[in-house]
């Protein structure tokens, strides 16, 4: 691909998005150097790696390749032998642990997601956790060895500590003895690397040592004294020691490193390509791309197609062909009114899908591999080597027209321009016919009618335009394929401002058959936009008939579903029914049994009242109902005191007991309970007997309203736990909380003895988890003392 084209088309700045994408600074280099490709196998795989890490992204999280940096001279001085510096193997270290988590990334399963191009990629990386943890065990960071790193290291790191604290002890005695008033400062420090003391000049013969520095005043002088010489030298010596073992450490790391030098080398090269993909996988994202559909057959069909360089919120989608019905498509329209931007889309367009980047379209967009692209578009003029306007546009097509061939993309903006009119127009159509004649793609933009005119009457050869809307004399962008356009000069001239006169003018000169040839291309245009308007009105119909037809068959589905699972259910309750009664049946004839001769009537009547009682319990799970008639509402003012209501959530009787307040909220008595409810949630009572004849307290209600009134006018206030084992405590607790509770019972006192203490402190525990337990303490003196518990509710 000729590089002249990539800049017209301003193809680095599409590299440059692509590398602020990439995490690493090889992948960054990489995504700088990307080319468009010339085989369509090639082009192919590239597309499937963008489509795949897209995806991924849209279903994971992002991956980082930020420690994928470049290693080759690292690999270079194991592969000699050389030692790596703590930096080095650092760096090294730290590419390991990224390639275990890039694995990771690689190796995560999602339930609808299959492997991919990318996964055998993935599987690929090889992971040296062992390195990168010896390494890490070892280098703290570039300037620090841990003690870890290896025993004897350890050993002469502890040697240097207790020599430095013998050294600190010793010159310690001596700046708090006789000498301190021979001293500058009572202070230990070092020069050298060896532990000194600060001595005013005048007395450095008083103090016995090593003089290693002055100050810059010469008023004092660093000495080391005697006392500590041998302490230091065996300092100087272990430094020595631990330095040379440090660099045994890194040798034997480098060693250790060297070995898998050949699956690191392959490991960063995946990275770099994975970084890259990942980045064009990011970019696609970021431009709401998709995969174009790539032929050999030089068809481009580029639908809802947007510029990637202009904003994507504001740019005008085009469709736009090329190369099946027609090999030349010519563009006329307005000024400002998108004829160049649409040149451009197509060239960096398909620039994009032939290096492997998904394209700003909508799905299923068709283009083709070209091995060369040219494009003659701005203003190239040259004073120096004095090439004026049409001059340089004449020179970059007589290069295009020498090197372009049937595998050629050729775009011109504005052919002809720059000279005669009549010339301009002539050179144009020779130019285009040369190049239609070998089957060249070509787009041209141009306001000549007469290319107009040569599209209209040469096969293979098509008019397309830039719209522009007249009532508002703006161009709306859209490019129109099979219309001539028209300049609508006099329209632009007078929104900008021209006089009337001067438009008329202009018009009168006008040839007639210039005129009708303009008139022409207008009823076109208006026939057009009639046929779009009911084009769209066709299709905003069948999409309504459509969506009906849809709504009916996923309602008949529906019906169909509900009717199964009706039936269904239907056979398993009458299944349910007769395993329960020939269950009831085998019991009684097992009960009746077993009992034999011997059996006294009272133990037979037991054996019926348990078979009777299960009977009961199935019974009442068959013919539990719902109301499901609507209550009718209650006004607020309709309420008095006295009135006789049921609480419909509850299922319970009572009377009004205060009146409601702004929000509906008021008090009901039902029986010893005082129950507070909503207007909206009361049924008023008009027969009392009738009410109290049919149930207190409803079976249609919910759950809370089978509690039996005569169950909370019982409750006592006291409960005996006594001679129970815990479970058993603890099972009657809970039922008899609630129902004093329900029943308003402010305290309660439970009997459980003293004993161990395990009954006591299960009790208190399961009250302390009871949310409607506002306290409880022990009892008092006279009260049962620890054998009882006091509970208070909220």
């Amino acid at each position: 691909m000729n590089q002249k084209v990539l800049t017209v088309l301003e193809y680095n700045k599409i590299t440059d998005m692509l590398t602020e994408r990439a995490t690493s600074e090889l992948g960054k280099t990489r995504a700088t150097k990307l080319q468009p490709l010339s085989s369509i196998q090639e082009i192919r795989q590239a597309q499937k790696e963008t489509s795949d890490a897209l995806a991924r992204l849209i279903r994971g999280d992002s991956v980082s390749f930020s420690a994928n940096k470049p290693l080759s001279k690292c690999f270079k001085s194991l592969e000699i032998g050389a030692s790596l510096t703590a930096g080095e193997l650092l760096s090294i270290a730290d590419f390991l642990d990224n390639v275990s988590r890039v694995r990771s990334y690689g190796a995560r399963k999602y339930d609808d997601e299959k492997a991919d191009c990318l996964t055998g990629m993935f599987e690929a990386l090889v992971c040296l956790d062992r390195i990168s943890d010896d390494i890490y065990r070892c280098i703290i960071s570039e300037d620090e060895i841990a003690d870890d790193a290896s025993p004897k290291l350890k050993s002469i790191r502890r040697e240097i500590g207790l020599s430095g604290e013998r050294i600190h002890k010793q010159l310690s005695s001596i700046i708090g003895g006789s000498l301190r008033t021979y001293l500058q400062d009572a202070v230990i420090t070092q020069r050298d690397g060896r532990y000194c003391i600060p001595v005013k000049s005048e007395y450095r013969g008083q103090i016995p040592g090593m003089i290693h520095d002055q100050s810059a005043t010469g008023s004092t002088v660093f000495i080391e004294p005697q006392a500590v010489v041998e302490l230091n030298n065996k300092i100087k010596q272990l430094k020595l020691d631990e330095a040379k073992e440090i660099e045994q450490i890194l040798t034997e790391l480098s060693a250790e490193t060297a070995e898998e030098r050949g699956a690191m080398e392959s490991d960063q090269k995946l990275m770099t390509d994975l970084d890259f993909i990942f980045a064009k996988g990011r970019l696609a994202l970021d431009m709401n791309a998709s995969e174009p559909v790539f032929n050999d057959a030089h068809v481009i069909n580029i639908r809802k197609g947007r510029h990637p360089l202009l904003d994507k919120d504001k740019v005008v989608p085009i469709d736009i062909r090329l190369g099946d019905d027609f090999d030349l498509l010519v563009i006329t329209g307005p000024n400002t009114g998108g004829k160049t931007v649409s040149l451009k889309t197509v060239g960096l367009l398909t620039l994009m899908g032939q290096a492997g980047l998904h394209i700003p379209a909508g799905d299923r967009s068709q283009l083709s591999v070209f091995k060369k692209v040219y494009a003659d578009i701005g203003d190239e003029q040259s004073i120096e080597q004095s090439l004026s306007t049409f001059s340089s546009h004449m020179k970059n097509i007589v290069a295009i027209l020498k090197n372009a061939d049937e595998d050629s993309l050729c775009l011109f903006d504005e052919l002809g321009a720059g000279t005669d009119p009549t010339e301009g127009a002539a050179l144009a159509i020779a130019i285009l016919d040369h190049l239609h004649k070998k089957g060249i793609r070509t787009m041209a933009t141009t306001h000549y009618s007469e290319l107009k005119v040569y599209a209209l009457s040469t096969d293979m050869v098509e008019n397309g335009s830039c719209e522009f809307d007249v009532a508002t004399l703006s161009p709306t962008y859209k490019l129109l394929i099979g219309i001539p356009g028209k300049s609508n000069a006099f329209a632009i001239s007078k929104r900008l401002g021209l006089r009337d006169d001067i438009i008329e003018d202009a018009k009168n000169r006008i040839t007639d058959e210039q005129e009708s040839f303009e008139d022409i291309i207008s009823d076109l245009e208006n026939s057009r936009r009639s046929i779009e308007r009911e084009r769209e009105e066709i299709a905003d119909y069948k999409a309504k008939i459509k969506s009906h037809q849809d709504a009916l068959e996923r309602k008949r589905d529906k019906i169909e579903d509900s009717r199964d699972a009706i039936l269904r259910k239907a056979r398993e309750e009458a299944a349910d029914i007769l395993q329960e009664a020939k269950d009831i049946a085998d019991e009684t004839i097992k009960t009746f049994r077993m009992a034999g001769p011997e059996a006294t009537m009272r133990d037979l009547e037991k054996a019926r009242d348990r078979v009777r009682n299960k009977q009961k319990d199935n019974a009442s799970h068959l013919t539990f109902k719902t109301d499901d008639r609507p209550a009718k509402q209650i006004k607020t003012e309709d309420i008095t005191v006295g009135m006789s209501v049921k609480i419909r959530s509850l299922g319970m009787s009572g009377t009004v007991s205060t009146l409601p307040d702004d929000k509906g909220q008021l008090f009901v008595q039902c029986g010893i309970m005082r129950t507070k409810a909503n207007v909206s949630d009361l049924t008023i009572l008009k027969d009392d007997k009738e009410q109290d004849k049919k149930d207190k307290f409803d079976k249609s209600s919910p759950s809370l309203g089978k509690i039996k009134s005569g169950k909370t006018m019982t409750v006592s206030s006291e409960i005996n736990l006594l001679g129970k084992t815990v479970d058993e405590a603890l099972y009657e607790l809970d039922k008899y909380l609630d129902d004093a509770y329900l029943a308003h019972i402010p305290s309660v006192r439970i009997v459980h003895g003293k004993g161990t203490g395990a009954l006591r402190q299960a009790v208190q525990n399961k009250l302390r988890k009871t949310k409607y337990i506002a306290e409880y303490r022990q009892g008092e003196f006279g009260e049962g003392d620890a054998g009882v518990t006091i509970a208070t509710f909220k």
